[in-house]
């Protein structure tokens, strides 16, 4: 089965990384979707892709980190969006385990980079035990040393490794690891049917970022992907 992700939600029918945005995905059909998690000041897991609020009002200086999350509650973000989404608040990991059906699998990507949060894993995995999410679940980021963390911490979770820019042989970086890496989440840019075979003949599902023309969407499929992340409904809709 190939498995599309909702990438930060419906993010072109809603503002990304909110509620509305998740809803609006479950509402296509999604089978999967994919969030940013980082920490506020006060240690509560919030869902935002960028460090700072200047995608959504450039006059609140400073990072997420340095807010609370009562703080982080208070900015609007979809005012930025549209009119409809006026008055839209950051989730926590929570409000969306909350409305996310276990059926769905969730790809729960630790922001690290350029803030390097202490005990994130730590505070993740508790979240998502207190919620039994640990299952249908794959943790990500592109800070492959908070996969390790996670991987001492829960040996057993699913762990997908993402790659911005093109290195040599990434499956193998991946396997000499140390890590039990189920997934590989290349930049769809350089996907090609080598780097797919490859990645599969070592044992990795593929999952590019970001694919959102159908035309190729249907190419990697040809190349043999195990899904990708996508922002058009038309991909990852059920």
């Amino acid at each position: 089965m190939v498995l599309n992700f909702a990438h930060r939600g419906s993010l072109t029918e809603a503002p990304e990384n909110t509620l509305p945005a998740f809803q609006k995905a479950l509402d296509h059909g999604t089978k999967a979707i994919e969030l940013d998690v980082q920490l506020t000041k006060d240690d509560r897991l919030v869902i935002c892709h960028n460090h700072t609020f200047s995608k959504y009002n450039r006059e609140i200086n400073g990072r997420i980190r340095d807010f609370t999350i009562d703080q982080v509650k208070q900015v609007d973000v979809g005012s930025v969006f549209s009119e409809e989404f006026k008055g839209v608040a950051l989730p926590t990991l929570e409000e969306v385990l909350e409305i996310c059906p276990l059926d769905v699998k969730l790809n729960v990507e630790i922001k690290n980079i350029p803030v390097i949060y202490p005990r994130i894993e730590e505070i993740l995995l508790d979240c998502l035990r207190k919620y039994d999410r640990l299952d249908n679940l794959v943790i990500s980021s592109f800070d492959h040393v908070a996969l390790e963390k996670v991987q001492q911490l829960a040996p057993d979770v699913e762990l997908g490794m993402l790659f911005y820019y093109r290195i040599l042989r990434a499956w193998e970086y991946a396997k000499d690891s140390g890590l039990n890496i189920t997934s590989i989440h290349p930049n769809n840019v350089y996907t090609d049917r080598k780097f797919v075979e490859k990645c599969k003949e070592n044992g990795f599902n593929v999952y590019p970022y970001t694919v959102n023309s159908v035309k190729r969407y249907e190419e990697l499929v040809d190349f043999g992907v195990d899904g990708v992340f996508s922002n058009n409904p038309a991909v990852f809709g059920g």
